[in-house]
């Protein structure tokens, strides 16, 4: 790979990223920082003055391109990678001022499908965006320790260790963040102190997340432990690998959908008409007509880049023998014949070849029969705009956790074999 235009990429920008974007709205900035050279644009502006390398925001939704060295018109392929800037968390409800027998907490909402039990007892920040009284909008980050959901003493549940940890949604995931009698009002003007805002916001959609940085791990830091691996590993590599890709007879693209999590159905979600409607918008100002869409759409390739399980040390009974992806083994294609993921055999060769031209390894995840695998924005994205998809992933354990684990080689091979993909 020593002659690779990502050979000198490390994981340390990788951790950088993960630190910086502790919430979707951070994780979009936190990309955009990583397009350098291309040019904003916006969905309300013309644009017939397409840039050759460009990007367009929508909420916590990003999507970026880079037209080919060649000739271009209206009909061109497109090679895309999607990926999604949301992870399952907790999340701060509009009135969230509670508690009670003298401590003070916080109202929750559940987002996604977390694993209850990692987010007790951790040191948890606040990360977000606030919409100040006179209708702008502002992020905010407190990344120092203002919340806890304390877990109940052993001796007061003796049975925890034989019987399993059940937590309600409702009832156990409040987290406290001081003492006292709760004021109504408290957080939001306390929210708005920190974001540096004259008056309390008037709205807000805030995550909370782990202040313990995303760090390398083992005595041969060979792994990489942080939040949000799922799935802002991708959203890295998708854009390190559009920099550094070079299109010659297609247009190379990256889509990063939000609400994944939660079955993508939004204006920002896969299942959305964001991306149908920037490829439109690129067919037009290109010269090209409904029908040359349509024909490109038909040529084109998406790689829809979500993490995979690892195989799991502890429990390798809950995985498919013959398919059970290692960490620093690189990507892993995903098979279901169900259609939880899109890959096809035409697809599956088109990643593998990425890989080899990469020189990166791959692997192949496929779910037990008995054991119903999650799905990803690739059937969705393939649905609605009939593009030959096949989804990929960095192995992983602990997905959905508060903090998750993967090889620390992985991100960079995956990378390495995107932007093969998109050249």
């Amino acid at each position: 790979m020593s002659d690779h235009p990502l050979a000198g990429l490390a994981v340390g920008d990788l951790i950088d990223f993960l630190d910086a974007s502790p919430s979707p709205w951070h994780a979009v900035e936190s990309t955009i920082a990583r397009l350098p050279g291309f040019v904003r644009v916006d969905e309300a502006d013309d644009w017939t003055d397409l840039p050759k390398a460009g990007y367009v925001v929508r909420d916590a939704a990003l999507i970026a391109w880079r037209l080919p060295d060649g000739p271009i018109d209206g009909a061109l392929p497109l090679r895309i990678v999607g990926g999604h800037t949301d992870s399952p968390c907790l999340r701060v409800k509009p009135r969230p001022d509670s508690g009670i027998l003298g401590w003070k907490q916080l109202g929750v909402e559940v987002y996604g499908g977390i694993l209850n039990n990692s987010w007790l007892d951790r040191d948890l920040g606040i990360a977000g965006r606030l919409m100040a009284a006179d209708g702008s909008n502002v992020l905010v980050n407190v990344s120092e320790a203002v919340a806890r959901v304390p877990q109940l003493a052993v001796h007061l549940d003796r049975e925890v260790n034989a019987n399993g940890l059940v937590l309600d949604a409702q009832q156990h995931l409040s987290p406290v963040w001081g003492v006292g009698s709760p004021g109504i009002g408290e957080f939001a003007a306390w929210i708005g102190e920190r974001a540096g805002l004259a008056e309390a916001p008037t709205w807000w959609e805030l995550s909370l997340y782990d202040v313990q940085g995303a760090s390398l791990l083992g005595a041969d830091r060979s792994l990489l432990a942080s939040g949000r691996l799922d799935n802002q590993v991708s959203c890295w590599a998708a854009a390190n690998s559009l920099v550094a890709s070079s299109p010659t007879e297609h247009i190379a693209m990256i889509v990063l959908n939000d609400h994944e999590e939660v079955g993508s159905s939004s204006r920002t979600g896969a299942a959305g008409p964001f991306l149908d409607h920037v490829i439109e918008r690129i067919v037009e100002a290109l010269g090209g007509t409904t029908a040359d869409r349509l024909r490109a759409l038909s040529q084109s390739a998406c790689v829809s880049s979500d993490n995979a399980h690892a195989v799991h040390p502890n429990y390798p009974e809950r995985h498919e023998p013959g398919h059970r992806p290692l960490a620093n083994h690189g990507p892993a294609i995903k098979v279901n014949s169900n259609q939880r993921y899109a890959t096809s055999a035409a697809t599956a060769v088109l990643f593998e070849q990425a890989c080899e031209r990469a020189g990166v390894p791959w692997q192949v995840f496929v779910s037990r029969n008995n054991m119903p695998c999650g799905s990803t924005i690739g059937p969705i994205t393939s649905t609605r705009l009939g593009i030959a998809t096949v989804d990929v992933g960095v192995p992983q354990l602990s997905m959905h956790s508060a903090r998750e684990l993967c090889g620390a080689d992985d991100p960079v091979h995956l990378a390495n074999a995107l932007t093969h993909f998109l050249t």
